[in-house]
This record gives structure tokens, sequence and C-alpha cells, in this order.
């Protein structure tokens, strides 16, 4: 199990000292990967860099992203951290459950904003749930503290080599980038024959349709067939108007 397979992504992170402690976590454990969306602050700035203490590496290196969408673009699994289990579509699963993650495929921690963590339609591009056990009557955490208990719980378990899901090893699951390609084929019929109404509802619609495709653990075999039948469904109506 490699190291190299995981990133932690921080959406929207407000404050400068919290990315830099996020970048010291993330080199306590030996990972390499921050990724983050939309920051606030200036990134990077002086702020991160002295209180990553010694981790400029991990923000030197780092990948900063507009959108949700295109962080995720080349990642496997999604695991989504959050106070609260508030999308019931969504597997939720406990730090226990993570020794059963395959962490030879590409894995990515999603971690909220400091104000507002993350809210379901962003949660809707998770393949899990994760939630971090604390006082019921107090729950919330710092970011950087919730990504190093995480973290040191990954370390633990890649050490001790748990064993993953077992899939045959003809299956290749798949990826990100092949899911959300076939979802928009999807959404393009589903616009095309004006499948969302009322249109107020058109974003709730497309969070239900995020959660069923993105938990079903598709190959990349499914995913291309789904994907041709999608686009033969667009050929057909443009063959018969």
């Amino acid at each position: 199990m490699s190291k190299n397979h995981i990133s932690f992504i921080l959406h929207k992170p407000q404050l400068s000292e919290n990315i830099g402690a996020c970048a010291r976590a993330i080199k306590n454990f030996n990972f390499k990967k921050l990724i983050l969306i939309n920051p606030k602050p200036i990134f990077p700035n002086d702020k991160i860099l002295a209180t990553s203490v010694g981790a400029k590496d991990i923000i030197t290196q780092s990948k900063k992203y507009d959108t949700l969408e295109q962080a995720l673009d080349k990642i496997d699994i999604v695991i989504a951290t959050s106070a609260r289990f508030r999308n019931k579509n969504i597997k939720h699963i406990n730090l226990e459950d993570l020794k059963k993650i395959n962490f030879k495929k590409k894995i990515a921690f999603l971690f909220g904003s400091e104000a507002s963590g993350l809210s379901n339609d962003e949660i809707s591009y998770a393949n899990y749930t994760l939630q971090i056990p604390t006082n019921p009557d107090f729950k919330s955490l710092n970011l950087s503290h919730s990504l190093i208990i995480i973290a040191q719980y990954v370390a633990n378990t890649i050490k001790l080599k748990s064993v993953p899901f077992k899939k045959s090893k003809k299956v290749k699951s798949a990826s990100k980038k092949e899911i959300q390609s076939m979802l928009s084929l999807c959404i393009k019929n589903l616009d095309e024959i004006d499948f969302f109404k009322p249109k107020e509802k058109r974003p709730k619609m497309l969070e239900n349709l995020r959660n069923i495709f993105y938990k079903m653990d598709l190959s990349d075999k499914e995913t291309r067939i789904l994907s041709s039948v999608f686009a033969s469904l667009s050929k057909k109506r443009w063959l018969t108007k």
C-alpha cells in the first residue's frame, strides 16, 4: 500500500493557521498530497508557511482548484468528513471501517470549511461520509485536529497492512473522471427531455443523481456501457427530429 495514493482536500478553508497546521499534520504521518479548493486567504502566504513548521514542501507541492469536480478528477474514492450524518443516501462509516478501504486506490479525504463544514451538495460527491467519535454535546473539532486524527489512523492502518475489500483483479473500478463523464451524458439527456421540473428543484435532483452513481462502485466497463447507452439515446432523439 502506498501513501502516495492518499490526498487531503480542504474545501474553502478560512484561516491561514489551519491550512499551515494541516500541512504539518500531513507531513507528520509521511503523507504528501494537500489539495485546496477556493481558500479564503491568499495562498500561499507567510502565516501559512510559519504555521506549517517545516512542512513547506507540502505547501509548495500542493494543488489548488476552483471547483470540487476539478479536484476529484483523478480520485477513485472520496471520503467526506462531517460532524453529523446529514445525507441519508451515502454510506456512513467510522474510523474502524477505514480498515476495509482499499488504499491501493486513489483516496481523498474531504474536509469542509471551519465556518460551515460541507453542504449536502458537496457531500453528494463522496462515496462515504466519516464521523470522528467525539463528545455528543460538543462535536465540533478544529480542522487540523480532524485531519491529524484521520491521518494517524490511516497511517496505522496502512502499516498494519489491513485486508482491503476483495475484488477480482480483472475488474477495474471506474475513476471519478469516468463517472463524472457518464453522469454528464445522463444529465444532458435529462435536460433534452426537460426532466428537471420544477426548475428550482434541479440542484436537489442533481445531488440525488450523484448520490446514486457515486455509491454504486461501478467498474470502468459498466461506466462505458452506461455512457454508450446515454450517448445512443441522445443520438436517436437528434435523428428523429
